[in-house]
């Protein structure tokens, strides 16, 4: 039968092999040692460890619908888990319709912080009357051909043109400095120890980002453009040590297209407010590129920092482990370890062909 066994079943013959018994039957002071075991960092215990000394005055802001309620509750109760709970910073929502009560109710009940809603003002929001709406709808059918994705969607641009512009201008924001742009069903994957609103403060940073990739060119085929109509009129605008290198390769007279993913953004709001910033916006609003053709907050953010900020205020947050579909940055080696992140450090966007990050680096 043993026999038999053997040859059948090789997962019994090798535990029944003659190395196999030797090996468990040495004699004394033969023992093999005990392997080691893993030692761990020492991690800082969120729940015994006191408050923070001081505090950034910032908050979260969330531009959502009341369908969004599943991926909002989700993105939230990773923030909270993950960085905020310790916090306590509050949170703003906004949106184009009355949140109802069932979204206040289960936002509510997961923020450790404050949290206000927000409602737009229709001029904030909807098309500007100075668009010519047979050029723009011409626009949105010919982008429909194309395949360019929201190509033909009002409320797509509506957004984009009020996260570019007119976010910071509500009034739930006016009171506060800094602020974490929250997404619905986005991932956190690791815990954030150190206060990333004071890092901001304290080193006199106006924006942060985890991912930066190109823009798709049909969406945006004359912002460069505009934007160097923008330069040539206020050049005093410009610090001399700015970021124009992540966004140009021959100093300006072209744009490579590279841009900080805005679905994350970490900022501040004085910057957006400041008189070279409001101008620049109000410029492209009058271009009316963010209706007759598709141009998005990202490209636009990414430009207005890279112009008006000295590239030391940009700050790459290697630290946060960050999701947003399809593409993700997965913090590497002692990050990782440090944040027990959960993230796959072989899959993240920083270095792949399509991501931007080395011209950042490139900058220093």
């Amino acid at each position: 039968l043993h026999y038999i066994l053997s040859i059948t079943h090789e997962d019994y013959g090798r535990a029944t092999s003659l190395s196999n018994l030797t090996n468990k039957w040495k004699p004394a002071g033969k023992w093999d040692p005990p392997e080691k075991p893993y030692s761990k960092p020492n991690y800082i215990d969120e729940d015994t460890r006191p408050p923070p000394a001081r505090k950034a005055n910032a908050t979260f802001v969330i531009l959502a619908r009341n369908g969004d309620l599943n991926g909002i509750v989700d993105s939230m109760r990773q923030l909270e888990d993950r960085f905020n709970r310790h916090y306590h910073y509050p949170y703003v929502f906004l949106n184009e319709q009355p949140f109802s009560d069932e979204f206040k109710k289960w936002t509510s009940n997961i923020a450790s912080g404050t949290v206000e809603f927000g409602l737009i003002p229709k001029e904030d929001w909807e098309q500007p009357a100075h668009i010519d709406e047979n050029k723009a709808s011409l626009a949105r059918e010919q982008m429909v051909k194309d395949s360019v994705i929201y190509g033909g969607s009002v409320s797509y641009r509506n957004m984009c043109r009020f996260n570019s512009g007119l976010f910071f201008k509500q009034e739930l924001l006016q009171k506060y400095k800094y602020y974490w742009r929250v997404e619905p069903g986005v991932k956190y994957f690791c815990n954030v120890d150190e206060d990333p609103f004071l890092f901001m403060q304290d080193n006199n940073k106006v924006y942060g980002f985890t991912l930066s990739l190109y823009e798709y060119h049909k969406t945006i085929p004359t912002l460069w453009e505009a934007t160097k109509r923008f330069i040539e009129k206020n050049p005093e605008y410009l610090p001399k040590d700015n970021a124009m290198a992540f966004i140009s390769d021959d100093q300006g007279r072209s744009y490579n297209l590279c841009h900080f993913w805005s679905n994350f953004e970490i900022g501040d709001l004085d910057f957006w407010r400041s008189e070279a910033y409001t101008k620049f916006f109000e410029h492209l609003d009058q271009e009316g590129g963010f209706y007759y053709e598709r141009w998005g907050d990202a490209p636009v953010h990414s430009i207005g920092v890279a112009l008006f900020a000295k590239k030391e205020q940009i700050h790459f947050f290697k630290e946060i482990g960050y999701r947003h579909e399809p593409f993700q940055h997965c913090p590497q080696g002692q990050l990782h370890t440090k944040g027990q992140c959960w993230c796959d450090e072989t899959d993240t966007f920083d270095y792949i062909p399509y991501s931007c990050t080395y011209r950042y680096d490139r900058l220093f």
